[in-house]
């Protein structure tokens, strides 16, 4: 098979002009950037409020290995695969981050003939959202240490400054770092740090907002900081919101690109699915489903982390309503989850382990019945992957009455999918959803938090440590005590230990600490060891990217 490169290399693409009117997009609605990607204006949401929604289709997956098991090819080719069946779908994606495109995971785009186009522009720059994310918020931040240089009026206690800088890439270094130095010129010495710019509050702000209106509204909620006798000061305060919002504009609009087999997506903000939110913009999503009858989206990593916050809190904001799930499983991840260290060769055929590692799975569909969703799992098959093994798979989901489906959009592209698309959209067009929350907003924090840990994780309860406990507390007072919860948590296993494998039992989740994002309407405890700014490994992928003589980029991954 090609590499997805020389796939993406040959594909044959639309002008994105004809992309927006074949789904309904006029001239007056779409704004191009070249001829492959444009925006939508905000406006054609509005116009179409009162349109009839699509059916909603959430693909999430079982927990991964530390290359992901394919959540975002099979969102793709579910995609193209509803286009074989005649039927009438688009696609809402995230945009991707630099950082693990330089790190370890690459890009985000899918891979073989389930890509989305321009592969490249998408995965890079794109169309500058995310560097609009970052100056907006890092002028914030250059406004809080403007103003306590300046006199401090609002009174800030300068070890209580929340609200951090962010930078679209893995960089450890930035973690904990102290600012301010020089002398007076300098400004005001203080400890500060960064996060990725996917886990910024102004990241889930823009991915929550379906309006400029509503954009500010939030912008002006953000908690910067405390002061000395502990009353939060928010961007309003600063007179922040204006400019940043200003910076948003064009960002706040959602992205048009296409597949490889021309199906429509629109691509929209980033949050990662451990350390923040982890789904596409709520108008993007909204706007989709006026515009088509099925919509595929995805939720990071698995059903611990991106369908559990998709579900609770981006369906909650957004007024959204799933009509069915898409589990996706590799024969991969079942062994490692089945004992098969990942340094070995996973791709040696053991029935046994994958046999073993079901129970992983078995844990990921109980969550999405919590939920009241009904689901197919889609083997998402590599080509190292055995017969014997599949029927594992197909056995085990046959004996719980779960629907199963072989996709093999990777090497197929849209035809690889149509089994699971039909089976999709039998489900989705079933009327067997019974969405429901898993719990309400007016719940206290740590009811809040133990429902997720018990139901989702598996845990035996939480410890809160003393840290966390305060500020909790700190939040209530303040009169946050209704904000919903989104819990930053190792995507490697179903506990709060990246080794724990399999189905973790006789465990507690431990939140260490709790930062609050009062304008996007949740808090994040923060459990076990995860940060909020990734590293790079020994061998970044960076090290293999180049641009050949001929400025071609070489290396990239979608």
């Amino acid at each position: 098979m090609p590499s997805s490169s020389e796939i993406a290399s040959r594909a044959t693409l639309k002008p994105i002009t004809q992309i927006a009117k074949e789904i309904g997009i006029t001239e007056e609605e779409l704004i191009p950037f070249g001829h492959s990607k444009a925006k939508i204006d905000l406006s054609a949401l509005e116009k179409r409020r009162n349109l009839p929604n699509g059916r909603l289709i959430l693909v999430t997956a079982m927990t991964p290995t530390k290359y992901g098991e394919g959540k975002t090819t099979t969102t793709i080719g579910l995609g193209q695969a509803l286009g074989r069946l005649k039927r009438r779908g688009m696609i809402a994606l995230r945009q991707p981050s630099l950082g693990p495109i330089f790190g370890i995971k690459g890009g985000a785009t899918g891979g073989g003939y389930a890509q989305l186009m321009p592969m490249e522009e998408i995965n890079l720059h794109f169309t500058g959202d995310f560097a609009a994310i970052e100056k907006a918020n890092n002028l914030l931040a250059a406004l809080i240490d403007n103003h306590i240089h300046h006199n401090n009026t609002l009174g800030y206690d300068v070890r209580k400054i929340t609200f951090k800088r962010c930078f679209d890439m893995n960089d450890r270094a930035l973690r904990q770092i102290v600012i301010g130095l020089g002398g007076t010129a300098g400004g005001v010495p203080r400890e500060a740090g960064f996060q990725i710019t996917a886990a910024s509050e102004v990241m889930a702000i823009l991915g929550l907002s379906t309006s400029i209106e509503r954009l500010e509204e939030r912008l002006g909620r953000i908690v910067t900081g405390y002061s000395y006798d502990n009353k939060p000061i928010r961007a309003n305060d600063l007179k922040a919101t204006g400019s940043m919002a200003v910076l948003l504009k064009d960002a706040i609009q959602p992205n048009l690109v296409q597949t490889l087999e021309n199906t429509p997506a629109l691509v929209h903000t980033g949050p990662f699915g451990n350390i923040a939110h982890g789904t596409s913009s709520v108008v993007a999503t909204q706007l989709a489903l006026k515009l088509a009858d099925y919509v595929v989206t995805e939720a990071g990593f698995a059903s611990d982390l991106g369908a559990e916050k998709f579900l609770n809190i981006k369906c909650r904001i957004g007024n959204l309503s799933p009509s069915a799930a898409v589990l996706v499983a590799t024969i991969r991840a079942l062994k490692l989850h089945g004992g098969v260290p990942e340094s070995a060769n996973i791709e040696h055929e053991d029935p046994d382990a994958v046999q073993r590692g079901l129970e992983n799975l078995e844990k990921h569909i109980e969550n999405i019945g919590y939920f009241g969703l009904p689901l197919v799992v889609a083997i998402n098959q590599f080509p190292a992957d055995s017969p014997a093994e599949i029927r594992v798979v197909q056995d085990f989901c046959k004996a719980k009455g779960v629907e199963c489906a072989v996709s093999q959009v990777v090497a197929r592209g849209g035809d690889g999918g149509v089994e699971l698309a039909e089976k999709v959209i039998a489900l989705a067009d079933s009327g067997k959803a019974k969405f429901q929350f898993l719990y309400r907003p007016e719940q206290s924090f740590t009811e809040k938090i133990e429902v997720i840990a018990k139901k989702i994780y598996g845990a035996d309860g939480v410890n809160i440590e003393a840290l966390a406990k305060k500020q909790l507390q700190l939040y209530e007072k303040n009169g946050y005590g209704e904000s919903l919860v989104c819990i930053a948590k190792t995507q490697s296993s179903l506990s709060d230990n990246p080794k724990r494998l399999g189905r973790p039992t006789g465990f507690r989740l431990t939140i260490r600490d709790v930062e609050l994002s009062a304008g996007a309407g949740f808090i994040v405890p923060l459990a076990g060891e995860i940060l909020r700014m990734p590293g790079l490994p020994a061998h970044p992928a960076a090290e293999g990217i180049h641009l050949s003589r001929d400025a071609h980029i070489e290396g990239l991954s979608s």
